[in-house]
């Protein structure tokens, strides 16, 4: 049977000295884990499960069996693996720290706002100025709903929601990534003043976008969904009986990180996204975000979309998108503890806000020696 090893952080740290240096920084973020638990799964199956420190992993991943020793020693190099900042046009984006990403939906039928930035240019320019004065270090635009039932867009419509805004945000020198499946949405986006795509399918929809993006030399989001076609939520994969998804959405995200590499696209241009609430029950969602940081295995820097989604209203009485600012700023505080570098979200000034005290939380404990002896 296939044998697989995953190496998942399990106890954070505010700094390394807390454990006596006996600690891993993550990604080169301000995280760091001290417990480490690696696990062996085959034919879906987890079979053995070891808990490790810092300091005597090394043991226990020479005792794994031979035929994923080396994927484990890649993992582990992975967790602590730096990424270089992303160069979008003339803005860079440092990916040591978490960043915002707002989110710009030129769609009539958003989830979040009602369509409010389709209907008004004027609007979503506004809108676009508020998130960059607030802190946003890049502007996410899509012209496709993918909430689950929503219609396809056609190509041409797309077209004619995106690229004026892209065209307005350029305009402001803001950073942009363009949330489209389509090369034709990809190619005129860039053209405009985009320097990311944001492809929710993972360049599976059309053939064409992973030769594309490789051609252009762009970053790409990579985001986990179950689902094919127009459908991204339908048929999870992980429905089976010794389905873990975690373990399961960290495969497919593997696999799609290697076919971007086999098709040209560069290692630093890569990111992953788990794809909250993508073909994902409330469950699933939990358990992908208390994992966070086993993601970093990949060596990839991390997306997470959690803003204003359903499962917030889930776990809150049913609250309607907009009354859904706490969950939302909660789950993003979630992502920055786990190490995530970009944050998707609708509200920038309030995750902005906790984002700098989250920073000034780990400023302080990584210059809090308090706990040594004779200090």
């Amino acid at each position: 049977m296939n044998q697989a090893v995953y190496i998942r952080p399990i106890a954070m740290v505010p700094a390394p000295h807390s454990e006596h240096g006996n600690a891993l920084k993550l990604a080169g973020g301000l995280t760091y884990a001290s417990r480490f638990a690696v696990i062996l799964r085959e034919g879906g199956k987890v079979t053995d499960r070891w808990l490790a420190g810092a300091d005597t992993i090394a043991d226990v991943l020479a005792a794994l069996p031979d035929a994923v020793i080396a994927d484990a020693q890649e993992q582990w190099a992975n967790l602590a693996r730096s990424h270089a900042p992303l160069q979008l046009g003339a803005r860079t984006v440092r990916l040591d720290q978490p960043q915002v990403v707002g989110i710009l939906n030129v769609t009539p039928d958003s989830f979040s706002d009602g369509g409010e930035f389709h209907e008004d240019p004027e609007v979503g320019r506004a809108h676009a100025a508020a998130m960059l004065e607030a802190g946003a270090a890049l502007v996410d635009i899509g012209g496709e709903s993918t909430r689950p039932g929503a219609p396809a867009v056609w190509e041409g419509d797309e077209l004619k929601r995106v690229i004026p805004a892209v065209e307005y945000c350029a305009s402001m020198g803001a950073a942009i990534s363009v949330d489209t499946r389509r090369p034709a949405v990809m190619e005129a986006a860039l053209a405009a003043g985009a320097s990311m795509i944001n492809d929710v399918s993972a360049l599976r929809h059309d053939p064409r976008s992973a030769e594309f993006v490789a051609r252009h030399g762009c970053p790409v989001v990579l985001m986990h969904a179950p689902g094919e076609g127009d459908d991204l939520h339908h048929n999870p994969a992980y429905q089976g009986s010794y389905a873990s998804v975690v373990l399961d959405v960290f495969d497919w995200l593997r696999a799609r990180r290697d076919a971007a590499l086999a098709a040209g696209i560069a290692r630093e241009a890569i990111v992953l996204d788990p794809g909250i609430g993508f073909g994902k029950t409330v469950a699933d969602n939990l358990a992908l975000l208390n994992a966070l940081p086993l993601f970093h295995a990949l060596g990839q820097p991390l997306m997470l979309g959690v803003s204003r989604k359903r499962m917030i209203g889930a776990l809150s009485n049913e609250a309607p998108a907009h009354q859904r600012l706490g969950g939302s700023v909660a789950l993003a505080f979630k992502g920055m503890e786990a190490g995530v570098q970009l944050l998707r979200v609708h509200d920038v000034a309030e995750t902005v806000q906790a984002r700098n005290v989250w920073r000034g939380l780990r400023d302080a404990a990584l210059t809090d020696f308090s706990e040594l002896p004779g200090v």
